[in-house]
């Protein structure tokens, strides 16, 4: 979790909300990501997307066996049904998001049985630490900082 911190302060340094993701297979980190939707324009562009495409890069192909998601804040539904879609075994995630968590908060598209795939999920890890960032963010922005500053 602290490699996906490090990714959500290198957002927060672009103007976007402190959002940072990992992806680890057999103990080292394969792909990186953080939130690029300013930057980039692109409502895609969430820290899970990004180190997802990275990761299916650096393995040659969709699926994502043997590799564990790292991610700051639980994942929202776009992320989420990309989570399930890889094929991931396993997402951690720190802070909780009551108004579009996908992982237990609001819905839980990771665990449904429904799905074709389910996803060991880990909530709360170094949730005080992933919560703060996000909560230092919105309060500057609230009182009119740039996010960038």
């Amino acid at each position: 979790m602290g490699e996906a911190l490090v990714e959500a302060r290198a957002a927060a340094g672009v103007g976007d909300v402190p959002v940072g993701a990992v992806i680890v297979r057999d103990g080292r980190v394969i792909a990186r990501g953080h939130n690029r939707r300013e930057l980039d324009r692109d409502p895609t562009a969430h820290a899970e997307m990004e180190a997802l495409r990275r990761a299916a890069r650096v393995l040659g192909g969709w699926r994502l066996p043997g590799c564990t998601l790292y991610v700051t804040l639980e994942p929202c539904v776009m992320c989420a049904g990309a989570v399930v879609q890889s094929r991931l075994p396993r997402l951690v995630y720190g802070a909780r998001d009551p108004k579009a968590g996908a992982a237990g908060s609001v819905i839980d598209a990771l665990t449904d049985a429904r799905f074709n795939h389910v996803v060991e999920v880990v909530g709360a890890v170094r949730e005080s630490e992933c919560g703060a960032l996000l909560q230092a963010f919105f309060e500057g922005v609230r009182r009119g900082e740039s996010p960038a500053s």
